[in-house]
């Protein structure tokens, strides 16, 4: 028996749990628990990132639309420039990266160490606005001009393409900071983007790595149905300690991974 790949799919299903309650998060367990538990390279670890949390943020998707907790317009104006700069960063910009950056006597910069290190950097600065107390903003779309939405969308989606992840931990800050949605609504409003944002950008991953499928649809399924309950006990969880909880997890898995790049 694979403990590993049984401890892989106990893994998954927290996964889509955390995905299920904060609207994002998902590639911020996928990724380091492809690559520190289950050995995969990051190249590899973010586009199989790409598919996990899009196929489930799918499901959960539709059951917060059904109720009620996603705002479609809002989502779809995010979602335009985002998917096409995670598509375009995940097809062109990451397969150029080098494979060594630099040298320093015997310590090598190394693309791998470069994408993990600024996905926890990312990390970082969303935790950080998502701790920090401000008062909740009323249940309203944003006022502000589509051309900034476009700019804030291909912005994040190009972190997002590099770092392989849906962008849901920079979506909800987003959604919350910008277009003034509360907490809940922000967390149903960034699944759609990070369904559109992580499927396309996989599409970009097909053209140029050979993909397991067997593995990546069987740990998808299990991140479903750990979306479906997250979606469940969201219900009985307050915004206010959504918004924490998601900012203080986000902070921790941040400086995990900053140790485990640079523990050697």
């Amino acid at each position: 028996m694979d403990y590993t790949l049984i401890f892989g799919y106990i893994g998954a299903l927290i996964i889509g749990l955390v995905l299920g309650l904060l609207g994002g998060g998902g590639s911020i367990l996928t990724v380091p628990l492809l690559v520190y538990g289950l050995g995969y390279n990051p190249v590899i670890a973010t586009a199989y990132s790409l598919f996990v949390v899009g196929s489930s943020s799918l499901v959960g998707t539709i059951q917060k639309f059904k109720s009620g907790l996603a705002d479609l317009k809002i989502g779809l104006s995010f979602s335009f420039p985002s998917f096409l700069a995670v598509y375009l960063s995940r097809r062109y910009l990451v397969p150029g990266l080098p494979d060594v950056f630099f040298n320093i006597g015997n310590y090598t910069l190394t693309k791998d160490v470069v994408i993990m290190t600024f996905f926890s950097i990312v990390m970082l600065f969303a935790s950080f606005s998502m701790i920090r107390n401000k008062k909740e903003e009323p249940d309203t779309s944003t006022n502000q001009p589509y051309y900034k939405t476009f700019i804030q969308g291909l912005a994040i989606g190009t972190i997002t393409g590099i770092i392989g992840a849906g962008g849901g931990f920079l979506y909800v800050p987003a959604l919350v900071l910008w277009a003034n949605l509360p907490m809940k609504k922000a967390v149903g409003t960034s699944l759609i983007i990070v369904t559109l944002n992580s499927l396309i950008g996989f599409t970009g991953d097909m053209q140029t790595i050979e993909i397991d499928w067997i593995f990546l649809l069987s740990f998808s399924f299990f991140t479903i149905i750990g979306i479906l309950l997250g979606v469940f006990l969201s219900k009985y969880i307050s915004g206010k300690k959504l918004k924490k909880g998601f900012g203080w997890f986000t902070l921790f898995m941040a400086f995990y991974i900053i140790y485990k790049e640079f523990k050697n």
